[in-house]
């Protein structure tokens, strides 16, 4: 029988109340108070925090604050990656960002989704099980590719995937796979051009 974890990493429908994702939550909110607490210039104190506390961590990588995520170890990080202050990563699901990506200030990358239709987003179990979520979630991995750069306030949405090499513009909001070396923006965003290289 499949977990409520399980569930949650391959796609489907779970509650997102189950004592297992309470003490995820648990472990990222104490990670986050000492993060988000510790000076800039403590480098090796903040990587470190980061080493035990996501799912992976690659060399060379810079997590400025104030950061926000959901369970941090959903996060994998390759190398020589930059990520600015005021970023939230959402990862109820894998949130993977490979090597030499840049990402701009106030970026929001969501992997939780909820059924659109009220009466399927509504938990109709709720009633005798109080302890659950009132709502019915999935979560939808993000994937970020090599050498990209992720513009200011970008909102990237469950299930996206960004092509090795792609630019996406400020204010972006990406509901779509973008393709590999691409400049793509607006709302929601497209592929503006193709980058020579």
């Amino acid at each position: 029988m499949k977990t409520e974890l399980d569930k949650c990493l391959s796609g489907e429908l779970y509650d997102a109340h189950d004592p297992v994702f309470k003490q995820f939550k648990q472990t990222a909110t104490r990670f986050l108070h000492i993060y988000n607490n510790t000076n800039y210039d403590e480098s090796d104190k903040r990587t470190q925090l980061l080493k035990e506390t996501l799912g992976s961590l690659g060399d060379g990588v810079s997590v400025g604050t104030p950061f926000l995520c959901d369970y941090a170890r959903n996060i994998h990080i390759g190398n020589k990656v930059s990520i600015n202050m005021g970023c939230s990563l959402m990862d109820s699901n894998v949130i993977t960002i490979e090597d030499e990506t840049m990402i701009a200030p106030n970026v929001q990358i969501y992997t939780g989704t909820h059924p659109v239709k009220l009466q399927d987003r509504l938990n109709q179990d709720w009633e005798s099980h109080r302890e659950q979520h009132f709502i019915r979630t999935r979560a939808l991995p993000v994937h970020i590719g090599r050498g990209c750069w992720i513009g200011g306030g970008v909102i990237i949405l469950p299930g996206v995937t960004i092509g090795d090499g792609s630019v996406i513009g400020a204010g972006s909001v990406v509901t779509k796979n973008i393709p590999t070396n691409v400049v793509a923006a607006g709302d929601p965003c497209k592929v503006i051009h193709p980058i020579d290289n």
